[in-house]
């Protein structure tokens, strides 16, 4: 006859099976088999149950969605005192006979320096404390309103208070230095001040493709997930870089349905809205477009004049009226020049010690229009290019092979080559992001035509008309 065997409650293999034997009857048949099979028992100490997960992303999935029913049974096995605590497997590629030793009888003496042991106790997980990327410079206070960007900052201000729960994704366009960056790091800082607990990264879209890529590279894709999954607010900059990258895309749309299903706050910024963003697969564009968009256009006289005052508030300077007045009545692309002719004006009359009038405002606009203007931007070559071609700038940077319209692709290409320091992949990302060999082609067939076809040639002496008289300062 064979012994019988008695086990201790102190046994976490026991233990751990007459809770899953109270979650079997509780869960569909098929949740149980994908999210607690696989986990595996390793201690009990002082009503501690400890057990091992394999990855970060498999114990947020538990916790998301089956805290409660966990809490009850552990409870109704180990008393109100019982604790759940956990130990995340870290996933090593390069090390699989990790993975095998999880399965040995020895469970609850198992050590390995794969594993780390990360105890949390139900119902929360102390939060790894991570780089968040923001500027403290960049606060709602400092960020002026106007008709130009209310929607959006106010929009940022509703989520910086309710994180998850309101314009979810918040996409935020427009054209460079309007204000795109300020508002995401404001949203950021925000919501720190208010929830400290929370964990929020601020990036762009470059910079989470070259992590994506050396993850890719270095087996460590799981790592990657399981990073971007523990974050609360994620303020993506600059999305229209995923254009054409589709690796990337596909781990973004994985990443943005699981911040999104788990009520974590997403912001995206781009140059464009998201309609017109190329070579970006639909589902994701269709997933931007589930929040709020909100576009931020050039401010007018009267945000540009609140703008020029609060820039002078920080740096303690004043200015005469009729000064600040010539100022914004000339200076209207964007923040960036405003601030730059602001800080021109004060060196000129501190190194050179001229007086700040209206004359040395002329002075300084004119030299600092004619410099910036060296350098125009791709959008105001493309829309001047669309005009003389009378085709919508939709056209322009798609996908179209019309001749029409890859005639004027090219022109574009090759003026925005000639007037701007863009580089050619700069400018292909911009046109339906075409890599630099076709930008290179684009030029030199433009070039070609320019000397060889006089219908092509009188169309693009008017356009580079039209781009210099667009320079002139007025």
């Amino acid at each position: 006859m064979e012994p019988i065997v008695v086990h201790s409650i102190s046994d976490p293999v026991i233990v751990w099976n007459n809770i899953l034997n109270l979650i079997r009857s509780a869960v569909p048949k098929e949740n149980f088999r994908k999210w607690f099979e696989p986990i595996v028992p390793v201690k009990l100490v002082d009503q501690a149950l400890t057990i091992q997960v394999p990855n970060k992303f498999f114990y947020d999935w538990i916790e998301s969605h089956f805290l409660s029913l966990l809490r009850s049974c552990v409870r109704k096995e180990l008393g109100d005192r019982g604790k759940l605590e956990y130990q995340i497997l870290m996933e090593d590629y390069q090390k699989p006979q990790l993975l095998s030793k999880t399965k040995t009888s020895q469970l609850q003496d198992f050590e390995n320096p794969g594993v780390i042991t990360n105890p949390f106790v139900i119902p929360g997980i102390k939060k790894l404390k991570i780089e968040t990327n923001l500027s403290p410079v960049y606060q709602f206070e400092n960020f002026i309103e106007g008709n130009c960007n209310r929607v959006a900052r106010q929009a940022g201000i509703h989520i910086s208070q309710k994180p998850g729960n309101m314009f979810n994704p918040l996409v935020i366009y427009g054209n460079a230095a309007l204000g795109k960056s300020h508002l995401m790091q404001a949203i950021g800082n925000s919501v720190l001040k208010q929830f400290p607990e929370k964990t929020v990264l601020y990036t762009n879209a470059e910079k989470f493709t070259n992590q994506f890529i050396s993850s890719v590279k270095n087996n460590t894709v799981s790592d990657f997930s399981n990073f971007y999954h523990n974050l609360d607010v994620l303020l993506l900059d600059d999305i229209q870089f995923f254009a054409g990258k589709s690796g990337t895309q596909e781990i973004f749309f994985h990443l943005f349905n699981q911040l999104h299903q788990t009520g974590k706050q997403i912001v995206l910024a781009s140059d464009r809205a998201p309609k017109d963003l190329n070579d970006i697969e639909e589902r994701l564009i269709s997933r931007f477009k589930w929040g709020l968009t909100a576009d931020l256009t050039v401010p007018d006289f009267e945000t540009r004049m609140a703008i020029l005052l609060s820039k002078m508030d920080q740096g303690q300077i004043q200015l005469p009226s009729n000064v600040m007045e010539f100022i914004c009545q000339n200076i209207k692309s964007n923040i960036r020049e405003l601030e730059g002719v602001l800080i021109r004006i004060i060196a000129e009359s501190s190194l050179n010690f001229k007086k700040i009038d209206i004359e040395l405002a002329k002075e300084v606009v004119q030299n600092y229009v004619n410099q910036v203007n060296q350098e125009l931007t791709v959008e105001s070559i493309a829309k001047i290019v669309c005009e003389q071609y009378k085709i919508p700038v939709e056209r322009l940077v798609g996908k179209s092979r019309q001749r029409q319209i890859v005639m004027a692709r090219q022109t574009a290409m090759y003026f925005t080559k000639q007037y701007t320091q863009k580089s050619l992949k700069q400018i292909g990302e911009y046109f339906g992001g075409k890599d630099h060999a076709t930008v290179l082609y684009s030029c030199n067939m433009a070039k070609y035509l320019i000397d060889s076809d006089l219908i092509f040639r009188e169309r693009a002496e008017n356009i580079e008309k039209k781009i210099q008289k667009s320079q002139r300062f007025k």
